[in-house]
């Protein structure tokens, strides 16, 4: 699942932007073969006495924690090239508009995931598969 959290000021995004950063988000990783479903973004708006930078208030940022967990990688190259689509994906809803973006990855242990009590199953499975076709999970 990737899960990204979007820290932004009050009124930095409309309810349609905030649609299509997720669509576009969603569409990143579907691409992939991840189900939809696994794919969580949440706005949070910080006031702006509440978000600074540097300790100064920063009323044109936006900083985004992502937590990777259906997928890893140990490979240099694909985490560098991963980080920078990320980049390319997030300029329309950043830094094209003007503001500071700001962005790590976080990769938390597959081991300790679940999905509506169930343990998800193994990438590229046949279940995995599955569950992306239907968009929801179900025993397997």
């Amino acid at each position: 699942m990737p899960l990204w959290h979007v820290y932004h000021p009050p009124g930095t995004y409309t309810p349609p932007q905030k649609k299509q950063l997720a669509d576009d988000v969603t569409g990143f990783y579907t691409r992939f073969g991840l189900p939809r479903f696994y794919v969580v973004v949440l706005f949070h708006e910080v006031a702006a006495d509440s978000f600074l930078i540097g300790g100064d208030p920063a009323p044109d940022a936006v900083r985004i924690v992502v937590e990777h967990i259906a997928r890893h990688t140990e490979d240099p190259e694909l985490r560098r090239r991963t980080r920078e689509r990320l980049a390319e994906l997030l300029a329309p809803h950043t830094v094209e508009r003007g503001l500071y973006c700001e962005f790590h990855i976080d990769e938390t242990p597959q081991d300790l995931w679940m999905i509506d009590g169930l343990t998800p199953p193994p990438p590229q499975s046949e279940a995995e598969q599955r569950w992306a076709r239907e968009n929801r999970p179900s025993p397997y």
